[in-house]
């Protein structure tokens, strides 16, 4: 395991020595292990997002040429 050094002002840190039950050095550890999950997560997802853009804008090319002059044709119809 790595070992992390981090500098606070001296005023939180009397306070943290208040509290003297809470382990920090576990708070910290557990902080951080969440949110690197959590933008590990996100990344994940944006890596997902861009490999399906593609099929993305292909299905969205395909619906505008599916309602292409479709207003024209319901207006010649009557139901507009």
């Amino acid at each position: 395991m790595v070992s992390v050094t981090l500098s606070i002002p001296d005023d939180v840190k009397k306070k943290m020595d208040h509290f003297s039950e809470v382990n920090w050095s576990g708070f910290i550890r557990k902080e951080i292990l969440e949110k690197v999950g959590e933008l590990s997560w996100k990344d994940d997802l944006r890596n997902k997002i861009r490999e399906e853009q593609d099929i993305t804008d292909w299905s969205v090319k395909l619906q505008r040429v599916g309602r292409k002059d479709r207003f024209e044709v319901l207006k010649k119809k009557g139901l507009i």
